[in-house]
């Protein structure tokens, strides 16, 4: 078995781990001051919305000589506002212009063309009007809170209201996250982006769904014992877990990094910046808060609840006493499923398991002879 292989199987059995829950604050926090800089970056540099939502025009050029910088000189002084120059792969350029009317770009072809030296049957120009592009707008925020009702409705019918809380928590978090990233970047903002966003967030809510599975599977009946307390069996949920989330994330990034850094970065393909950027960064926060920030959300809200409140009184009670009398500690990490147990079953441990000592010697092999 591979290394990682050894560790996911280890963490599944609950050997090992890492308590994501006990520093749920460091998490909190990090997630607090990376929501910040995204609101600050949103706040101060707006995002570069596409044609799409505000209206222009597109014109694509012959493969000419002039420089990015140089069109987009031309450009801006043709129409009187802001363009974005792309140089695509062929060497032909594509100028976007916004806020320009039908009108006034046969004028911006034809001064383009002569600036540029190009012949002006060769400039295509594409026109979107401004109410089209408010259309566009407006049907893309109905998708996203019909989407995020509807996944709240779900999770709190399939769960509970607790964990539905927490998803919408961490998809607020990954939204705001991929749209301050947008804005401090500058990518331009098309309906490829809202595409991707709509990508990552179902992603994000797949990974936060296999955690919750876990953990509600594992707390049937927790108030039945008293080795382990919500906290502790939630951040097993998040260790048997840990390997598969890291493995289907970094599968899921390889092809979208081809795509942002290859494919919109050494070849020219901007146009594939708009699905790819928005997909790269809300893979990534969703693995993030699928992990760090839903299922400690959980536990939090969960253990307000009177009932887990006097299990953990009832833990603590029983590992002070077992502490004073020298006995091992539950530690967090548990090796059993949770269920009715006896009082004085062994307490799980972090690290390998000793294994007993009958088994060392002779596996199986009978001592006396055979008859």
């Amino acid at each position: 078995m591979s290394k990682l292989g050894n560790l996911g199987a280890r963490l599944h059995r609950g050997e090992i781990g890492y308590d994501f829950v006990g520093n749920r604050k460091i998490w909190y926090g990090l997630s607090i001051l990376i929501t910040i800089t995204a609101i600050v970056g949103l706040a101060v540099r707006g995002l570069n919305m596409g044609i799409e939502f505000q209206g222009g025009a597109v014109f694509t050029t012959p493969k000419t000589s002039v420089s990015v910088s140089q069109a987009q000189e031309y450009a801006e002084e043709a129409s009187g506002h802001d363009a974005i120059v792309q140089k695509l792969g062929n060497g032909t350029l594509r100028i976007q212009v916004a806020g320009i009317e039908t009108k006034e770009a046969d004028r911006v072809s034809t001064e383009l063309a002569k600036d540029l030296k190009v012949d002006e049957n060769d400039v295509t120009g594409e026109l979107v009007g401004p109410s089209w592009g408010e259309q566009i707008a407006n049907k893309a925020w109905q998708g996203l809170g019909i989407f995020l009702v509807l996944v709240v409705i779900y999770l709190a019918i399939a769960f509970e209201w607790r964990m539905a809380v927490a998803a919408f928590v961490a998809l607020i978090h990954d939204i705001t996250i991929t749209v301050g990233i947008y804005a401090l970047v500058g990518f331009e903002v098309t309906p490829g982006t809202v595409i991707g966003l709509l990508t990552i967030l179902g992603y994000s809510l797949y990974d936060t769904v296999v955690v919750f599975d876990s953990l509600k599977e594992q707390t049937k009946d927790i108030t039945k014992q008293t080795r382990w307390t919500y906290s502790d069996v939630a951040n097993r949920s998040i260790n048997s877990t840990l390997v598969r989330s890291i493995n289907t994330t970094v599968v899921a990034l390889l092809p979208v990094a081809g795509l942002l850094f290859i494919g919109g970065g050494f070849l020219g393909a901007g146009m594939l910046n708009d699905i790819s950027l928005s997909l790269f960064v809300g893979l990534a926060a969703g693995a993030y808060s699928s992990i760090f920030i839903a299922t400690p959300l959980v536990a939090d809200l969960k253990e307000l609840e009177p009932q887990m409140k006097a299990l953990r009184k009832r833990v603590l009670a029983k590992r002070a006493q077992a502490a004073a009398k020298g006995e091992p500690l539950t530690a967090g990490v548990i090796d059993e499923p949770v269920g009715d147990e006896p009082d004085d079953a062994p307490h799980a441990v972090v690290g390998p398991r000793n294994q007993p000592a009958s088994r060392s010697r002779g596996r199986g092999r009978p001592s006396g002879k055979r008859r």
